[in-house]
């Protein structure tokens, strides 16, 4: 088997298992989700959600706490990322009729401990 296959689809299958987190604790924290997945030409969505009066988008981030030493999840969200997310979200908003609604931009880090254990940040209006 390729190494390199093996690691992309460990890659993919932590970040299915955080994003599934996120929606997980944004569902317990009182959120409804609204999509998950979300893609257009402009990019993709991780997770849009409704709390309140306000549409969140978020952007779930994983890593390994030994990754972690490299960059924390959080840290992981660049300048183009940010940029993308909002490019993405306008979209969005526009085909969904919601222009002129409330809207917030998350972060939710997800770091694996070596046990399997997960430790969840959110970071509320990180962008």
């Amino acid at each position: 088997m390729n190494k390199n296959k093996s690691l992309t689809d460990g890659r993919k299958e932590l970040g299915r298992k955080a994003e599934q987190a996120a929606c997980d604790y944004l569902q317990a924290q009182g959120y409804t989700l609204l999509e998950r997945n979300w893609s257009c030409r402009s990019g993709e969505i991780d997770l849009i959600a409704f709390c309140e009066d306000t549409i969140v988008i978020v952007e779930v981030r994983s890593r390994s706490r030994k990754a972690a030493a490299f960059g924390t999840p959080e840290e992981s969200v660049t300048a183009r990322k940010i940029k993308q997310v909002r490019d993405t979200a306008a979209v969005y908003l526009h085909l969904s009729g919601q222009s002129e609604a409330n809207v917030r931009f998350d972060v939710i880090a997800v770091t694996y401990g070596a046990a399997g254990e997960l430790d969840i940040n959110h970071i509320e209006a990180a962008f």
